[in-house]
């Protein structure tokens, strides 16, 4: 007599133990789920990050190209000057 109330017990536990640990499982994978669409979150921001950042370095390495290119043009017209007044005798020195 004492078998048929062991048996529903273990029968009770092993029911709640399955739908415990499938509900469980449930909510990990939709967990899972939203800590990857996160983590693509997260990607994509960084990836936008570089993007910006790379735009920045090309605009500011054109910008130090152009003002190193007025610089040196600038340094030829006056030495160009310099030599010109030399010439015609109208040095400074």
């Amino acid at each position: 007599m004492m078998k048929k109330p062991i048996v529903m017990f273990a029968l009770m536990l092993s029911m709640g133990v399955f739908f415990t640990s499938c509900r469980d499982t449930a909510n990990e994978n939709e967990t899972d789920d939203m800590e990857m669409s996160d983590d693509m979150d997260d990607m994509n921001d960084d990836v936008n990050s570089v993007e910006n950042d790379l735009e920045q370095a090309a605009d500011d390495t054109g910008d130090a190209i152009e003002n190193a290119a007025n610089e040196t043009g600038d340094a030829v017209e006056n030495a160009a000057n310099e030599v010109e007044d030399e010439v015609e005798g109208n040095d400074d020195y």
